[in-house]
Parts: structure tokens; C-alpha cells; sequence
């Protein structure tokens, strides 16, 4: 097993409608001398893409802010005063459909991506025609977890590394054969990622290097649990 090492990317600066995220990245990681080395995952926050594509909104007022949450709503899923647990356009089971008012100005809320697999493989392809490096990308916001207290960051778009790890048919170290693992390795790297840039030292994006990860055609909506296989509904 190797050892992993998440390296926070200082230096990103206020990101605008229009902002370059890739660009963004690349100099402040010219700037602290950091190389992006094969093998290297890139971890973005939701935030700072959302608000290059334009995706936040005028919430002067909570009934503002609760409608922006029913627009982005596609269903709902559970509610309880003031929380709503809601499923969005993407799949997603989370509160309040990922309308978010933290760490942005006051009177604002930021929005998901239309397309958050989309926006990780626009990233990924400008640093690749960048620095002829494929690094994954995974973009990262922070959900809740039924049945467990506290949230844990979350992958919600993801370009260039399988979704998830299937031990399926694999030996255990026991020589059982596993029959129903998966690890949700993107969802990992995210958790792990948050580690190093935390919820108020506004540091957007990490490096997570070290993972033994899979190349593929991962999307974030790989992640989401058929309705079928749902015993929480």
C-alpha cells in the first residue's frame, strides 16, 4: 500500500462568472512551485466552478432562498421544519437541492453545475493541453449521510478515473470471494481532499496523490443508488 499525500493548492483567487478554473489552477500551482506529477488525482470544490459558470443567484431573503431550492428541485424527498432533503435534476439525494450560502457574499447563494462530469473533463482536458499530463479531476461538494450524523464531502462530477473500485469476485484476504463490495473511490479522494482544505480556509482545489485509482469513463451519476435498490424510500 502506498502512502497518500493531499496537498492543499494555495493562492486561487476570487473566481467571477467566466473565470478560467484550469487557468486558475496552473498558476497558483506555478506559483507555490508545485509540479503535477502522473498519477496525480485533482480535487475542485463545487463552489468555484459554479461560480464561473454563472450558477449563483440573488437569496436576499429566505423566501428567496427556499425557492431557489424548489427550482433546483426535481423531487422532494423528505422534510422536516426548515430542512428539505431533496433529489436534483442530476440523481442527488441532498438537503436544501445543494443551494448553498456559505462562504459567499452576503444575499447570494451558489447553485450545483448544470453538468458537473461535464465541468471535470473541461477541466481536465485544458490542464492536459496545459501540461500534457491527464490528470482526473473530481469536483467535490459536501452532502450528509442518512442514518450518520456530520457531513463528509462528496464527489459530484468526475472525468478520467472509474467512479468505483468493484471487488466483486475478488478473493477477501481470506480467500473469500467478495460478492457485493464496491468502493466508491472518487467519493474517498473528495473526503480526503476536504482534509487538507477545509471548510473556511478558502482553498478550493487539492492534490490527492498516491491512490492506486483506475482510468475510465467515471461520472459522478454512477454513484447514485437505483431507485430499485433503495431500501430508504
Amino acid at each position: 500500500m502506498n502512502s497518500i499525500e493531499i496537498i492543499p493548492i494555495h493562492g486561487i483567487p476570487e473566481v467571477e462568472r467566466g473565470s478560467d478554473v484550469a487557468a486558475l489552477v496552473l498558476r497558483a500551482l506555478a506559483d507555490e512551485q508545485i509540479d503535477l506529477q502522473p498519477g496525480d488525482i485533482l480535487v475542485v470544490t463545487h463552489k468555484i466552478v459554479s461560480k464561473a459558470e454563472g450558477r449563483f443567484i440573488d437569496a436576499q431573503d429566505e423566501t428567496a432562498y427556499r425557492a431557489a431550492v424548489k427550482a433546483e428541485a426535481r423531487a422532494i424527498i423528505r422534510r422536516r421544519g426548515d430542512l428539505i432533503i431533496t433529489q436534483t435534476r442530476h440523481g442527488f439525494i441532498c438537503a436544501n437541492a445543494g443551494v448553498d450560502r456559505s462562504n459567499v457574499t452576503d444575499g447570494r447563494a451558489v447553485l450545483l453545475p448544470i453538468d458537473p462530469d461535464r465541468s471535470a473533463h473541461s477541466i481536465r482536458m485544458k490542464i492536459k493541453q496545459a501540461t500534457s499530463l491527464d490528470v482526473p479531476v473530481v469536483i467535490s461538494d459536501t452532502f450528509g449521510r442518512p442514518w450518520r450524523r456530520g457531513q463528509t464531502d462528496v464527489a459530484i462530477g468526475v472525468s478520467g478515473i472509474a467512479s468505483i473500485d468493484d471487488h466483486k469476485g475478488r478473493a477477501d484476504a481470506n480467500g473469500r470471494i467478495m460478492e457485493a463490495t464496491e468502493i466508491a473511490i472518487v467519493d474517498e479522494v473528495a473526503a480526503a481532499a476536504d482534509l487538507a482544505m477545509g471548510k473556511s480556509a478558502q482553498i478550493p482545489a487539492a492534490i490527492v496523490r498516491g491512490v492506486d485509482w483506475t482510468p475510465g469513463l467515471g461520472r459522478a451519476t454512477d454513484l447514485v443508488r437505483p431507485a430499485d435498490e433503495d431500501l430508504f424510500r
